[in-house]
């Protein structure tokens, strides 16, 4: 039986804003069932990135490919876009992400938050997807706050809804960006126990994080990016015990003295 290809691939990949190159020239893989990190200075180019992988920003150079089959280009360096707008939505639909700011729409309930892009995206039953998201939504343990609107809840709660409407995609791979960085510490508690969880139940995905403890306990791949460079990668106990970049080395240092 051959390997299934990785559920997300990223090869050589470049992004720029006119004349400042953010991204220049990286290369991650996410099997299926892999939690990968990405860490760095701020602008280091881990959130831009992200965004790359599902389209929300557009690479000038480079390949994604999403269980093996690459998004497909027209244009070239700046003027580079997605060429296919039904393979943008089929793929953005199976990488959901997690903002910083939750992005909850404040007029809709918690229930009608989780639901609304599994009806109007995909156009599953509503019936259905209720019954999901209202599981989803005791899964991450505020399945008693269907009815109320995101005003009325913690920053906690409300990102642990959002990590719910991910979830009610049932997606391929989740992608967080920065997932606690909006919260306070005990609050952080709360979100970074749902993302252990899911770790647990082996869900592909990405994690963009300040909070290194996060990323030694659920990552499978750590990934230390430089000025949009990769300067060091490995298993979390390598790149956090035997660190062998000495920018990786003052990075680290400078985390604990923040924390």
């Amino acid at each position: 039986m051959t390997n299934p290809a990785p559920v997300l691939e990223i090869r050589g990949l470049h992004k720029s804003y006119g004349e400042l190159e953010v991204i220049k020239g990286v290369d991650i893989t996410a099997h299926r069932g892999d939690v990968v990190s990405l860490i760095g200075s701020s602008g280091s180019g881990k959130s831009t990135l992200l965004r790359c992988c599902n389209l929300l920003e557009d690479s000038q150079q480079g390949e994604i490919l999403f269980k093996g089959e690459p998004i497909t280009w027209s244009g070239q360096g700046l003027a580079r876009r997605p060429a296919d707008a039904k393979q943008v939505l089929r793929i953005r639909t199976n990488l959901s992400m997690v903002f910083q700011q939750f992005n909850l729409w404040s007029h809709m309930t918690i229930l009608q938050n989780v639901m609304e892009a599994p009806v109007t995206v995909l156009g599953r039953d509503k019936a259905e997807v209720e019954e999901k998201a209202r599981h989803y939504l005791d899964k991450v343990g505020i399945g008693d706050k269907c009815d109320v609107y995101p005003a009325q809840l913690s920053g906690g709660q409300q990102q642990r809804a959002a990590i719910a409407r991910a979830l009610c995609m049932e997606p391929e791979a989740l992608l967080f960006d920065e997932p606690t960085s909006a919260l306070d510490p005990e609050l952080e508690q709360e979100v970074i126990k749902v993302i252990q969880d899911l770790a647990k139940e082996g869900r592909t995905m990405m994690i963009v994080t300040h909070d290194m403890n996060l990323a030694a306990d659920v990552s499978d791949t750590v990934v230390f990016l430089h000025q949009g460079l990769i300067e060091e990668q490995g298993p979390p106990d390598e790149v956090f015990g035997n660190t062998q970049s000495e920018r990786l080395r003052g990075f680290l240092a400078s985390t604990r003295r923040d924390s």
